[in-house]
């Protein structure tokens, strides 16, 4: 198991939405399959402010700006949760990726958190299959 994991924005708000989907797999995962420390990064962080005060995407229930920063605020309380600093080498490893001729412009936020896992050497967590297209890293794909 990795020293850290950096889990992608959809399972920051399924673990923050008890409604969500896959709320339940997300705590599993939380419960039995996290590494010791769990981050957020810059990206990972502003995603969940504007997802949980998103009305739509709370089902017409969304936190208020201030519920959603002491949200995160609490995540960060605890013990296991970081926020992971810019790693170095992140932004080269988003540029080699982005060179290649087939890379989709879809793929740029998902480039960028792939390349500040392989860069922190920390294992990405995801719902999203994208990231099997990041060659070197480490990946947890979550499924329902």
């Amino acid at each position: 198991m990795p020293a850290r994991d950096l889990p992608d924005v959809n399972v920051w708000l399924a673990l923050t939405d008890p409604d969500h989907e896959h709320h339940a797999r997300a705590r599993a995962y939380w419960e039995n399959e996290a590494a010791h420390s769990l981050g957020f990064c810059r990206v990972t962080m502003l995603g969940l402010l504007r997802l949980i005060t998103n009305r739509t995407v709370m089902r017409g229930n969304p936190f208020t700006p201030a519920q959603a920063w002491r949200a995160y605020q609490a995540y960060l309380a605890l013990p296991e949760v970081k926020f992971l600093p810019e790693p170095l080498g992140a932004e080269a490893q988003m540029a080699a990726w982005s060179d290649a001729p087939n890379f989709p412009a879809s793929r740029w936020t998902n480039a960028w958190l792939a390349a500040c896992a392989l860069c922190s050497r920390s294992r990405i967590v995801s719902f999203d299959t994208d990231f099997h297209a990041f060659p070197g890293i480490a990946f947890l794909h979550l499924t329902a």
